[in-house]
């Protein structure tokens, strides 16, 4: 970037000098500067802090007289010499911004995972100390194949806690380091995992991200990461929290809770799915912020509560894109969600995005921002694009419309905050039992809630309690839903599921009852006949020993106070209702098991391949190229009404799952004089409220064909294409059903376009028939027989030894002990 050297002296009175400061280079401005903000600034500066201000009358008579020319430099002047910015030193990182990858929490490059190369040394921590003259010193330089990033000061303002890679071979740990360079020390030190996102809890112990326990995103193939708390010296490591997908850019608020972004779904599109959630330091009482169910911006990251408010500062960034975006302002007073809570921008036009487009809508933001500091009320600390491609400087904004930049160096500035003490919050006691292996949750009123318009007090009768498990494995052959599914697990939604069982639910709507802790568990309100009325789109999280409610079915946690007394709520009367299983113990849900032996039953007769119903409907369990025929014609068809990776908005009750589905309606009328048992209609009236699943396993046996699951190469699903000229459904896009029976090859759709016994035939039947030799040799995991691929397994042993190390921890912590890394 060209810089001028400018020192002006208007009236006798030198800039630079009238703050007792060397006058800093000032770079071009990038915009004109408006005189009005720079003036509203300075008087602010003066009411506020007085003679700690001295200069501030100088700077409005300068002001005055300044023309185009001046004005860029009285306003760094003036504005940087506000004792919140020039009264400590200002610590930031030196590094290049993250290459892009897949999306804002992609930027681990774990070593052994998908993206690995994108890593892209060097890190620096540095200091700026305007007071000094502006000078830039550093803190620690850890070589040129070694990243440092995501610092954050201790309430003290004499220790930095931060994450460093050293090389491409290492992994991410934690250390800590004096502010004057000395004293590095590091924290952690476990292989093969990632630990970011460090920041110190009031009693001195340390939360942070990690991939302790390893998971992917469900609708690509990327590492993830929890929340995780340590002792100050690194000892008795614990996860508290364990949604399926990403908890990051964790910083405490002022009651000593941890405020944090974090990415889940639950039956909704991958994309707009990132919100801001609390928490309490023990890892009990996961809560809703803001956001959960907004469309746009698909990404609210980096957020702090602004000093003596309950506002809070953020990023609104996309799905698809850096942890960078538009600068934001939440008055979450105002709202849970939507557009009314948020109350400015940067730039100002950002605003007019909120809840508008999709999930990547705010990839139109420029210039973008990242890392954002509230210093007060009124002024903040970021890093912003300085006008030069990606590079990113160190800036001052305010309230009044002024973006100072204060310091720039290749390749870019992150992560500014001022080296200054800071209150420290009263430590939440923790209430956990580490002997213990379930929590309870009560819920006040189900009808009592945001969208249970038209649900009649007494209609609802039970609960059902579903289990979204973690995804701990990944192919290379994918389906295409509303997303990347690697491998193919449904139709659009992305998740497989666990039913835990069923609760009771009182008359006055209360319900009471005991869960699996460590489980990301969701509720679905049932009507008497065990069908969906409401059911939740995100999840929640027990730790050992933790009691947790609500008030109601989506409830609005901004004007609903939470329960006072228990004498008034019928359920709490009693004990905690345990939860009874499905059809026997818990597991997770098969189609293939627990659906399609009752269409084998019941239907074939007229909905077999060749035979008249299929004309409307195929029924058939032949396993095609991902799912198997019945599955993709009851989807294709229109036939069930599922929400599938639905929108991020709230769904209306009784608008999806058994309800509204034609195949429950057909059913119950008695069609053909089919009759199912209550067993049979309660099975798949469950499987159609649990947004009809497929496969229970994210574990495959072909990961590198297509879907995932396919027994046959993409090669050859190639040459039967063009052999028959029909499209082989690989994605949920498809205008006709199952075109391939691994089960019976001679009953394959795509045949009957073939003249029966010609070369072309012959040929496309033995690829089919090879596909169901493959079949025969390994399983795939629609099958009893199946057995994950050796690279699944791996994953699964490295999981199981996280969990062991986790339960370790656990151990220690409940007999006093101390274990590390």
């Amino acid at each position: 970037m060209k810089r001028i050297f400018v020192l002006l002296c208007i009236s006798g009175v030198a800039l630079g000098a009238a703050a007792g400061r060397k006058a800093a280079p000032i770079p071009l401005p990038a915009a004109a500067v408006d005189q009005a903000a720079v003036r509203a600034a300075i008087e602010d500066l003066i009411a506020t802090f007085g003679k700690a201000y001295p200069d501030g009358r100088k700077y409005l008579a300068l002001l005055e007289r300044a023309d185009d020319a001046q004005l860029a430099q009285i306003q760094r002047e003036a504005l940087t010499a506000n004792p919140l910015v020039a009264g400590q030193p200002i610590l930031f990182v030196v590094r290049k911004q993250y290459k892009a990858d897949h999306h804002n929490t992609a930027t681990l490059f774990q070593k052994g995972e998908i993206n690995e190369k994108k890593y892209d040394p060097p890190g620096v921590l540095k200091m700026l100390d305007i007071a000094g003259g502006w000078k830039v010193s550093t803190i620690l330089d850890p070589g040129p194949t070694a990243i440092v990033r995501d610092p954050e000061l201790d309430f003290d303002g004499q220790k930095i806690i931060f994450s460093m890679r050293k090389s491409a071979d290492d992994d991410y740990h934690i250390y800590e380091i004096g502010i004057d360079g000395s004293g590095l020390r590091q924290l952690t030190s476990a292989a093969g995992v990632s630990d970011i996102d460090p920041f110190y809890l009031p009693d001195g112990s340390i939360g942070f991200s990690a991939t302790r326990e390893p998971k992917f995103c469900m609708c690509n193939r990327h590492i993830m990461a929890n929340l995780f708390r340590m002792d100050a010296d690194g000892a008795n490591i614990v996860q508290i929290g364990k949604s399926t997908l990403f908890e990051g850019h964790g910083s405490l608020m002022p009651d000593g809770r941890i405020l944090y972004d974090r990415w889940e779904y639950v039956d909704r599109n991958f994309g707009d799915a990132q919100g801001l959630w609390t928490v309490n330091p023990d890892g009990s009482n996961h809560a809703i912020f803001w956001g959960n169910n907004t469309a746009s911006p698909g990404g609210v990251i980096d957020a702090r509560i602004i000093p003596g408010t309950q506002l809070s500062l953020c990023i609104f960034g996309s799905c698809h894109d850096r942890p960078w975006g538009a600068l934001a302002i939440i008055d979450r007073s105002k709202g849970v969600d939507g557009r009314e809570p948020v109350v400015r921008t940067w730039p100002a036009s950002a605003i007019d995005l909120v809840d508008v487009g999709n999930y990547d809508t705010f990839k139109r933001v420029r210039p973008c921002y990242e890392d954002p500091y509230p210093l007060g009320e009124k002024h903040f600390l970021v890093s912003r694009m300085v006008g030069e491609g990606e590079q990113m400087g160190l800036y001052l904004v305010d309230l009044f419309g002024n973006e100072v930049l204060l310091h720039t160096e290749g390749p870019g500035c992150f992560d500014p905050m001022p080296i200054a003490p800071r209150p420290r919050p009263s430590m939440k006691p923790s209430l956990l039992d580490f002997a213990k292996d379930t929590g309870v949750f009560y819920v006040q009123n189900v009808y009592i809630g945001t969208h249970m318009q038209g649900v009649e007090p007494g209609s609802v009768k039970y609960l059902r309690i579903v289990e979204s498990p973690e995804k701990r494995n990944w192919s290379q052959g994918r389906w295409g839903g509303q997303g990347t599914q690697a491998p193919g697990m449904n139709w659009t939604n992305f998740e497989n599921k666990r039913i835990l069982g069923t609760v009771p639910v009182e008359a006055d709507g209360s319900a009471y009852f005991e869960v699996p802790s460590d489980r990301f568990v969701f509720f679905q309100a049932l009507d008497e006949n065990g069908m969906m009325v409401q059911s939740m789109r995100s999840g929640t999280i027990l730790m050992p020993g933790e009691v947790q409610g609500c008030v109601g079915c989506h409830e609005n946690r901004v004007e609903d106070t939470p329960l006072v007394s228990a004498r008034n709520v019928m359920a709490l009367q009693r004990p905690p209702s345990k939860l009874n299983g499905w059809f026997g113990e818990p597991r997770l849900f098969s189609y293939m098991k627990e659906i399609q032996p009752i269409f084998d039953k019941h239907c074939l007769k007229c909905h077999d391949f060749g035979k008249k119903g299929a004309k409307e409907l195929v029924l058939a369990g032949d396993r095609a190229v991902s799912f198997n025929a019945s599955y993709i014609d009851l989807w294709r068809t229109g036939a069930i009404t599922c929400v599938g990776a639905g929108p991020a908005d709230i769904k209306p009750a009784y608008s999806w799952g058994s309800h509204p589905s034609k195949l429950v309606e057909v059913l119950r009328e008695g069609h053909h004089k089919v009759k199912l048992s209550q067993e049979e209609m309660t099975r798949i009236i469950t499987w159609l409220d649990i947004n009809a699943p497929y496969y229970p396993v994210y574990e495959c046996a072909y990961p590198d064909n297509p879907c995932g699951r396919s027994p046959i190469t993409t090669e050859q699903l190639k040459m039967i294409e063009q052999l028959t000229g029909v499209t082989v459904p690989v994605s949920h896009r498809t205008a006709v059903g199952a075109q391939i029976s691994f089960d019976r090859p001679e009953m394959s759709p795509c045949l009957a376009l073939l003249e029966k016994g010609s070369a072309e035939y012959h040929e496309v039947l033995a690829i089919i028939q090879a596909g169901q030799a493959q079949l025969q040799k390994v399983p795939r995991a629609d099958m009893e027989e199946f057995v994950p691929n050796p690279v699944d397994r791996g994953r699964n042993e490295k999981y199981g030894q996280r969990r062991h190390v986790e339960l370790k921890s656990r151990a220690a912590i409940r007999d006093g002990e101390k274990v590390y890394d």
